[in-house]
Order: structure tokens, then sequence, then C-alpha cells
């Protein structure tokens, strides 16, 4: 039971992957005080997208804590040997676990931890006499000197679609919308991503059991494949981060738009399968679905006496534009983040770039002080991939720690990949 005079050395609002790993690795270290809240009843990472066979695009290491402490009880591997499945996994010789297991295993990790709180949401936060004051929504009020943030990202909604009625859904709510959606004759798919494919494939899979026509639009001149091979991969290290940092503001924004392949693509593997199914399918005869690239939304209305949206797309390449009818729409649209509004009393207090989006320090604080308040995730602009990657959540969290104790817990990595990202001083010779 928490006394209403305590005062925790860090408070973590959010509980996703990221400040759940943080909450892992804090367990053992008696020196620091540290309490996790959540306005979610339990742990569910992404539960509108648990699809069958769906599978992470990180490989298993990248669990809770294992980079940063690969002995820890909350690893993956430890979750796989205490319900009976470690040989499973072993023989299945695949390093990437299903997103199901993955939720599985986060929520294991959940219902062992002492120091994390579900249905407890924060509606406000204050500074005053050293330290933060939190309020829930629940009546309870808990006091920290510092912060760690991990609120996640909202759905993103496209301009076109704000206020629009009917019952249009976000990817985030597939698997809650599936079997109402398979029921209507025509259903449209908006989105670039990971996310937009599965789904794809998932639909496709069973259209000749429900007889719908389906669309899949994308603005992306292509079906992007996520890019994965090593030397790309060593750009989630300590070292791009450094390099990243040091660019100006206005070529960190370019790299954001331009590098969203490398966190945002399909995996080459789904891509082929979609492929090979539609390949496998159109033996049959012509299939009722269309594939438009290179194609915006523009507008959208819905006609709720006909119960059908009507779409209204551009052909950017071309510069046409051309409509689509559709009763199903489904928005893979990602998603974006938004300063949580319990921060508005503390605002003073946050650092800000030029476009009003938090400038995060090397250290992941975005407070005057530069150690009070710490983001993780919602840091493309400042350390680029490195922040939405699960791989690189116990190096952030190993950070915070250091930061939070004054010394390395876990040790950090300083050097880890083999390329140069910055140009050398003097002649190389």
């Amino acid at each position: 039971m928490t006394s209403p005079d305590e005062v925790f050395d860090v408070v973590g609002i959010g509980l996703g992957p990221f400040n759940l790993g943080l909450a892992c690795l804090l367990e053992p270290i008696d020196e620091l005080s540290a309490l996790f809240l959540d306005a979610k009843p339990d742990f569910s990472w992404h539960p509108g997208m648990l699809l069958d066979g769906v599978h992470l695009q990180t490989p298993f290491m990248a669990d809770l804590v294992s980079l940063a402490d690969p002995t820890s009880p909350y690893s993956f591997l430890n979750y796989l040997k205490q319900t009976g499945r470690l040989y499973s996994f072993y023989i299945r010789e695949n390093f990437y676990p299903l997103r199901t297991e993955y939720n599985e295993y986060c929520r294991w990790a959940a219902a062992r931890l002492t120091n994390v709180r579900f249905n407890t949401k924060v509606t406000n936060v204050v500074h005053a006499d050293g330290h933060y004051t939190l309020s829930t929504a629940q009546g309870e009020v808990y006091r920290a000197r510092r912060l760690v943030l991990g609120t996640g990202t909202p759905p993103y909604i496209p301009q076109a679609c704000l206020g629009l009625g009917g019952d249009f859904s976000h990817s985030s709510q597939y698997v809650q919308v599936k079997a109402e959606l398979q029921r209507k004759s025509s259903i449209t798919l908006v989105g670039s991503g990971q996310s937009a494919a599965e789904i794809y494939y998932d639909l496709l899979s069973e259209i000749d059991v429900h007889g719908y026509r389906l669309n899949w639009v994308t603005r992306s001149p292509r079906f992007f494949p996520l890019e994965y091979t090593k030397l790309t991969l060593e750009m989630t290290s300590p070292e791009y981060i450094d390099y990243f940092r040091a660019l100006p503001e206005h070529k960190r924004y370019a790299l954001e738009s331009a590098q969203k392949g490398l966190f945002k693509g399909i995996d080459a593997e789904l891509i082929n399968a979609i492929f090979d199914l539609l390949y496998q399918r159109s033996a049959r005869g012509p299939l009722p679905t269309r594939l438009f690239t290179n194609t915006s939304l523009n507008t959208a209305a819905h006609d709720a006496d006909e119960a059908v949206y009507t779409l209204g797309l551009h052909q950017e390449e071309q510069d046409k534009h051309f409509t689509v009818r559709t009763e199903g729409l489904v928005l893979a649209t990602g998603y974006a983040y938004v300063s949580p509004p319990f921060l508005d009393p503390v605002r003073d207090r946050i650092n800000r770039d030029s476009r009003g989006r938090f400038d995060v320090a090397r250290n992941y604080s975005i407070d005057i002080t530069g150690g009070e308040i710490f983001l993780q995730n919602a840091g493309v602009h400042t350390h680029s991939i490195t922040s939405p990657d699960l791989g690189m959540g116990s190096y952030r969290n190993s950070y915070i720690i250091s930061e939070l104790l004054g010394s390395e817990y876990y040790p950090l990595e300083k050097r880890i990949a083999f390329q140069e990202f910055a140009a050398p001083e003097g002649i190389v010779v």
C-alpha cells in the first residue's frame, strides 16, 4: 500500500512495452523507489492486431530486458521456460515471436511485478517543492521526483476522415470489427505499412468465403519492404543516435520522413505471401480485388441511407482524380504522438523545438533541468529510428536508469557499429 506522504524516486506514466521493460529493470534496484501507472485494466499491446500467425518484426532478444540484462527473470526465454514452451520454441527455429505470444509474455511479466498499477488514469501533474504531484481519475495522489512518459501514440485519422460518420474503423480495432466488416459487400483498406499488409492478407484469405470486393489504397509508390539488412540495422546504435542528434534540426526532420521505410515497411516475406495468394486465387478466375499505389485519400463522405462511403482519391504521379464507393472502410494509417493533456500544468518546464515538439535531450529528458522528465518513444525527430525500435528499448531504459542513479547499473554499450556515420576529422590514411 502506498503511503500518501511517500515521494517516489520515479513514476512512469503509461505501460506499453518500453515502460514495462523499465519497470522490470528497476524492480531489483533497491536504491530507487519506482511506480508505474496505466489507465487500462491490464496490459494489452495492440489488441486489435493480434492476428493468428502474425509475428514481430524484431527477434526475441528485443524483449523487455535481455539486451540490458540477459540474466533477468523477466526475459522472454524465462517466460517460455516457465510456461513449458521453451523446447517448442527451440525446435521452431524462428527468432521472431508471434505477436499474440509477445503480448502474453508482457502480460506474464506485468503480473509478476510489484511496482505497477493498472486502472489508474493520470489526469493532472503539477510541480512544487522539488517534486511532481500526480492526480488520478480514481482520486488517488502520487508524488515523484522524476517522471518517465510512456503513454504511447493514439491512432492517426487522416484529415479527410475527421468527423466522418458511419462505422469505419482504424486498424487498431480490426480484430474487434472483422466479423461485421466481412458482412459488407465491399471493403476498402487505406494504408501503407505492415498493419495494412497484414489486414489485406487476412481479408484476401477469406474473400471467397464472404464474397466481398476488396480494395487496397496506398499513397506509397510501391509496397515498400522493411529494410532489414545488417549494415542498415547498425543505424539502431548509440553511434547513430550521436550522429543524428548532431545534425541541424531541419536536416533531422527531412531524414525523419525519408527514413520511414527503415521502420514502417512491410516484411518482404509478407509481400511475397500476398503475391503468392493473389496468384493462387487468380488461377480460378478474376479476383474481386484491386491494389492502388501512388494514391492519396483526399476526400471522404458517408451516405447513411445507403451505408456507403464515397472516397475521393488522387493518383499523384498521373495527377488524376477518381472515386471509389465502398461499404466498409479500414484506415491502416498508423499512429501519431499527442502530448498528454495532464502535462499542461507543467508545460513551462518542458523544452520544445521550433516546431513545437518535445526537444528530447541525448539522455531522453525533455525538461528544463535535463533530468526530471524522461520520454519513451516519440523521439524519431531527435533520436531517429532508434526511438520506436523494440531492440533499443533496453538500451534507452539502461540509459535512463543510469541518469536516475548517477551511475551505470546496467552496462551501456558505447560502440556497436562497424561503420562510421560522421565524416572523420583530418586526413584518413
